[in-house]
C-alpha cells in the first residue's frame, strides 16, 4: 500500500513528465495576449471586416490597403495575423493571397451585423486598453526589475539548444555571435561544441553588462568585441550567428549586413540565422504573425518565411542554404560561403 509520501512522489513525477512540457507554451500564450486583442481592435477600426463583407469576393492585401488608405506592407501583416487568429480566411492564387471574412467576423466584427461587437471592442481599444498600460503603477510604483537581457537569456534557456543543435556546427571553431547580448546563446554553443570559441560582438554598454552580470570570468571560451557591426569592421571567422537580428530590419539593411558578413567570412564558413519563421502559405504560426505586427510598431523589420530569408542569403552570396524547423519558438537557417 502506498503511503502519503509515495503518492506525492508519483504525483510530482507525473507533473514533471507531462505538465512541465506545456509550461513554456502557456507562458508565450499569456505573453502575447495583448497583441491578439490589439490586432482584432485595429482590423475593426480600419474597417477590414466591413470592406470584406461588402466585397463580392476575396480581396488581395494590396486592394484592401488601397481602399482603406493604409500602407501595403502593414496591411499584409495585419491580414496574415487575422488569418492566424481565425478572423479571416486566405486563399493562395497565382496572383498572390486573397482574404475573406470568416463566419465569426461576419457575425460579430462587422458594424452592420445585428450581433456586432464593434462598439464594445472600440471602447476596449480606446479606453480600457490604455488604462491597463498603467496597471503596474497602480499595483506598485517600484522600478521595473526584469531587463531585456534577462528576458533574452530566459528565452535561450528554452530554445537555445534546439537552434544551436539544429545543424552540426562542430567544423566551425571560431564563431562570432553578432548582437549576442547577455551570452545565453553563446553559452549553449560552447556547451554543445567544446572545441569552439565564441565572441559576443555587441555595443559597448551591452558588453559591459554581459561581462559583469551574465558571463562568468572563468568562461574563457567566450570573449567580447565592442562595436556596431553595421558601422564597424567585422573580424574574420568560421561562423557568424545572427539570432533575432534580421527581423528588426528592412530587406535593404539585412542585405547590407549579410554582404558585409559574407566578405569577412572564411571560405567554407557560414552564417546561422535564428528567427521565428512564417509559413509559406500565410497560415501562421500565430505567434510569428503577432511578432511581425510587433515589428511594425517597434522597428522597421518584419518576420519572414524560409523562402524570404533564403533569398536574402543567396543575394548576399551564401550557398547550400538549409532550413530547420525546431518545433519551438525559434528556427534555424544555415548558409555556407
Amino acid at each position: 500500500m502506498m503511503n502519503a509520501r509515495g503518492s506525492l512522489t508519483v504525483r510530482r513525477r507525473k507533473m514533471s513528465s507531462t505538465e512541465d512540457l506545456d509550461y513554456p507554451q502557456i507562458l508565450f500564450q499569456y505573453n502575447n495576449g495583448f497583441l491578439v486583442s490589439k490586432i482584432m481592435f485595429t482590423a475593426c477600426e480600419l474597417g477590414v471586416f466591413d470592406l470584406l463583407l461588402e466585397s463580392e469576393g476575396p480581396l488581395s492585401s494590396d486592394a484592401i490597403a488601397e481602399r482603406l488608405g493604409t500602407s501595403a506592407s502593414g496591411m499584409e501583416r495585419l491580414l496574415d495575423a487575422c488569418v492566424g487568429l481565425k478572423l479571416l480566411g486566405v486563399e493562395m492564387k497565382s496572383e498572390g493571397a486573397f482574404y475573406r471574412n470568416t463566419e465569426l467576423s461576419n457575425l460579430y466584427l462587422t458594424k452592420s451585423s445585428p450581433k456586432s461587437q464593434y462598439h464594445n471592442l472600440m471602447y476596449y481599444s480606446k479606453t480600457v486598453y490604455l488604462c491597463w498600460h498603467y496597471l503596474t503603477d497602480a499595483v506598485r510604483s517600484e522600478e521595473e526589475m526584469i531587463k531585456f537581457m534577462y528576458g533574452l537569456n530566459a528565452i535561450w534557456s528554452i530554445c537555445g539548444r534546439d537552434v544551436i543543435g539544429a545543424f552540426d556546427l562542430s567544423p566551425f571553431t571560431i564563431i562570432y555571435d553578432l548582437g549576442g547580448c547577455a551570452g545565453g546563446l553563446a553559452q549553449e554553443c560552447i556547451s554543445l561544441y567544446p572545441n569552439s570559441t565564441v565572441t559576443i560582438y555587441d555595443l559597448p554598454k551591452v558588453v559591459q553588462v554581459a561581462k559583469e552580470r551574465f558571463v562568468p570570468p572563468e568562461e574563457r571560451r567566450i570573449t567580447f568585441h565592442e562595436g556596431d557591426f553595421f558601422k564597424d569592421p567585422i573580424p574574420e571567422a568560421d561562423l557568424y550567428i545572427l539570432a533575432r537580428i534580421l527581423h528588426d530590419w528592412a530587406d535593404d539593411k539585412c542585405m547590407q549586413l549579410l554582404a558585409k558578413i559574407h566578405k569577412a567570412c572564411k571560405p567554407g564558413g557560414g552564417v546561422l540565422l535564428v528567427e521565428t519563421l512564417l509559413n509559406e502559405d500565410k497560415t501562421g504560426p500565430l505567434e510569428t504573425q503577432l511578432y511581425s505586427m510587433n515589428m511594425l510598431v517597434q522597428a522597421e523589420g518584419k518576420e519572414r518565411t524560409p523562402a524570404e530569408y533564403s533569398k536574402l542569403l543567396a543575394a548576399a552570396g551564401f550557398r547550400e542554404i538549409q532550413v530547420k524547423k525546431t518545433g519551438k519558438l525559434y528556427d534555424a537557417i544555415l548558409g555556407r560561403k
